[in-house]
């Protein structure tokens, strides 16, 4: 399974970060393919469409992504709580390609966010570090509807980021940041999509089975009755192969 490709261009003008994606600077970036689902079979097509935009310039590695939503809620407010209990879009960065020393950034619809790395990945015996966050890093939600109202259909939200190459830099051993013209770096998202319900007007998340998530961390170890969708198909549902990340071009 081929891995995806971007082609990163430089913006013309910094973005400013507020989710909603209006920054003259998006415009004449291309989207990514839509996303599809984690195991990259065709008829696990997903429901909604999902698809991301970056760019770059001496300062930042932006990030915009836009995901259909009829439904959109979310719950958790603490920096650094264990996001993917929520629906959220996520971010996997390995600079120097190596599958080892990557970092992670999740996001859900209320803006609360999460950072961690891992030396290597879980499977391989991978200890994560938690509340690695990134000095400079800016995000936003936008979100085209209401958030948390089950009365209403929404239309999307959109989620805006700035990484600081300063900090990315942690990850990014024996090469210049930010990386030159014709650098490569291994990068792929992921939204994970719960099943809910409708409890006393508010929405509820359907709760995973197998190992509780508060004795692991690793959503590979989870049996969810969540979707996970993808911009480059890893083939089984593990984002954790991060040699199976897709591939993004700088120029």
């Amino acid at each position: 399974m081929e891995p995806k490709r971007y082609r990163c261009q430089r913006v013309k003008s910094p973005i400013f970060i507020d989710g909603s994606m209006s920054d003259s600077a998006w415009t004449d970036l291309p989207w990514s393919d839509d996303f599809v689902d984690i195991t990259g079979q065709d008829e696990l097509k997903p429901q909604f469409r999902t698809r991301v935009k970056m760019g770059w310039d001496d300062e930042f590695f932006y990030v915009g992504a836009e995901l259909e939503e009829p439904h959109v809620w979310g719950t958790i407010t603490e920096k650094n709580a264990v996001m993917f209990e929520d629906n959220d879009f996520e971010v996997f960065i390995d600079p120097d390609c190596d599958g080892l020393n990557y970092y992670e950034f999740e996001i859900n619809a209320l803006g609360s966010i999460w950072e961690l790395s891992l030396p290597k990945p879980y499977g391989e015996g991978g200890i994560p570090l938690l509340g690695c966050n990134l000095d400079g890093l800016k995000s936003a939600v936008h979100v085209r509807g209401s958030l948390n109202n089950p009365d209403d259909l929404d239309e999307a939200w959109l989620v805006e980021i700035a990484f600081p190459w300063s900090e990315l830099q942690r990850y990014h051993r024996g090469k210049q940041s930010p990386p030159q013209p014709g650098d490569s770096w291994k990068i792929n998202f992921s939204r994970v999509q719960w099943e809910h319900e409708v409890v006393d007007g508010k929405y509820v998340r359907i709760p995973p089975h197998g190992t509780p998530l508060a004795e692991s961390l690793n959503p590979e170890e989870q049996e969810h009755p969540e979707n996970n969708w993808v911009w480059s198909p890893q083939g089984v549902v593990n984002m954790h192969l991060p040699l199976r990340w897709g591939v993004v071009d700088f120029c």
